[in-house]
């Protein structure tokens, strides 16, 4: 069975359902400028059978964005982080100067199991300390790992089931976002 994205207020109560049975879900953190990326990286987690909590159907969030609502966006991104088992980073030169991604990662510390993956063209000097304290994804494989450590199940499972694609395979759904070998 496919994930879910919680922020779809369409899902809501399948959401719930899924939080309560213990499915496991991942808080996609990034800058709004790098959604195209992050959703690829969501419907690839999805198509593993993760929920995640991409903002991107978050109707309350964009409210509040588009009213300039400060503490209705700390409140958005709070019930986000809570519904949340992990929270999954996604680092591009933008995300590098985001205002919003650092305090994601602070609020989501002590409740989520945290990582970040890189897209392609960082390089680890360009990295802030405050994700040197994290678990660093650099590519497809490592994603991959991130998804058999999520899910529970092995590499062989989730790619006979295709659930996940080897990070080798030709066409790999995220080569224009991640390195593949790493």
């Amino acid at each position: 069975m496919a994930g879910i994205n919680r922020a779809l207020s369409l899902n809501e109560s399948r959401a719930k359902i899924n939080f309560n049975t213990s499915v496991r879900c991942v808080f996609i953190s990034h800058q709004k400028d790098d959604t195209i990326y992050c959703k690829k990286i969501a419907d690839y987690l999805m198509d593993a059978g993760i929920d995640v909590y991409f903002d991107e159907f978050d109707n309350d969030l964009k409210f509040y964005r588009q009213t300039n609502n400060p503490n209705g966006i700390v409140l958005s991104i709070k019930k986000g982080i809570n519904m949340s088992s992990h929270m999954l980073c996604v680092i591009s030169p933008k995300t590098l100067y985001s205002k919003w991604v650092p305090w994601e990662i602070g609020y989501g510390h002590e409740n989520t199991i945290q990582g970040a993956i890189t897209i392609k063209g960082i390089k680890d000097e360009d990295l802030p300390d405050y994700l040197k304290t994290t678990n660093m994804l650099r590519g497809t494989k490592s994603l991959n790992n991130f998804i058999q450590n999520v899910t529970g199940q092995s590499e062989y499972i989730l790619e006979n089931y295709n659930l996940i694609k080897k990070h080798t395979t030709l066409s790999h759904p995220l080569d224009d976002v991640l390195d593949w070998n790493q």
